[in-house]
């Protein structure tokens, strides 16, 4: 296939010797048009690629200053964020210090009404054990006086006359009737 065009344009530049023709040397034709078209490209497109370039850098130098308007407003809102931080962090350990103080102000308020609980108690069972003493002395009292009153009277049964005897009873009687009295 070569040959064929080879044949082909070597008949047609000999056949226009002198005249117009194709120029099949890639190496020797490539070049010149290559510098012929970045010519024609960079003369026409030199315009519409300074424009391309010159918008483009407008969109850099725009999302440049976005992002260092955007940088300080972070910034600024950042040093807020860190000054709300540490007043909150103050707060927190007035809060925790308060806490702490409130405890120890409660602790020591149960430990006083526990201890005034306890005392009242103490004092509860004293009096309790006071007047179970007096109760069970009062019930001794009259144990004994019952047992004297009956050994008495089984004594003067047997040792005394009738007429002795209801004397003797009249005294008694009269005896215990005022110490019933004074005891009362």
């Amino acid at each position: 296939m070569k040959n064929i065009t080879d044949s082909f344009v070597s008949s047609v530049r000999w056949s226009f010797a002198g005249s117009f023709g194709f120029n099949t040397d890639i190496l020797a034709t490539n070049p010149i048009n290559l510098s012929v078209v970045l010519g024609v490209v960079i003369f026409f497109g030199k315009g519409v690629l300074s424009d391309l370039l010159d918008n483009r850098k407008l969109r850099i130098l725009n999302t440049i200053r976005n992002s260092e308007e955007l940088q300080g407003g972070a910034i600024e809102r950042l040093e807020k964020a860190r000054a709300r931080l540490r007043k909150v962090e103050r707060e927190a350990e007035q809060f925790r210090a308060n806490g702490y103080s409130e405890i120890e102000r409660e602790k020591l308020n149960l430990i006083k009404s526990t201890y005034n609980t306890l005392e009242e108690l103490e004092n509860y069972k004293n009096e309790t054990i006071r007047f179970d003493h007096q109760r069970a002395v009062h019930q001794v009292r009259q144990q004994v006086f019952q047992q004297v009153l009956k050994g008495a009277r089984g004594t003067l049964n047997s040792s005394l006359n009738k007429e002795l005897h209801l004397r003797t009873i009249s005294d008694n009687i009269d005896t215990f009737e005022a110490m019933e009295e004074i005891t009362d």
